[in-house]
């Protein structure tokens, strides 16, 4: 069963119309803040980029073209193109801190809190 979604967003710089595959995610609240894990086989380091607008997280992977061959194509349902993802990030995280890694086909974000929301305890006084 294929469970790839596509999406589409105007490229700005010719106008037209561009399809991408929506990675799926997991995201897990840490002690520290949060932890972003999105799938996205055949994209290795170099073909990442992340951007950060505001508050906005954008994901980009591009894949190598594999070889092509269809004439020895039997069955597919692994589907070709880029990968794209945007996150809106609650104003709590620090965006001064976030780190990225890739490993096999996986990106992993780590999304620290700011300092001022960490939960934390109120030492009692005399």
């Amino acid at each position: 069963m294929n469970n790839t979604t596509l999406c589409e967003t105007k490229n700005p710089t010719r106008g037209e119309q561009v399809s991408y595959l929506l990675p799926a995610v997991n995201i897990y609240q840490t002690p520290e803040g949060y932890t972003l894990e999105a799938d996205m086989p055949g994209v290795s380091r170099d073909g990442l980029e992340i951007y950060l607008d505001q508050n906005e997280l954008t994901l980009l992977g591009r894949r190598q073209p594999g070889p092509s061959k269809p004439e020895t194509t039997h069955y597919r349902e692994s589907a070709s193109g880029d990968f794209r993802r945007v996150f809106e990030l609650d104003p709590e995280i620090d965006t001064d801190k976030i780190t990225a890694r890739v490993e096999n086909g996986v990106l992993t974000l780590h999304l620290a809190r700011r300092e001022q929301v960490k939960p934390r305890q109120i030492a009692i006084t005399d």
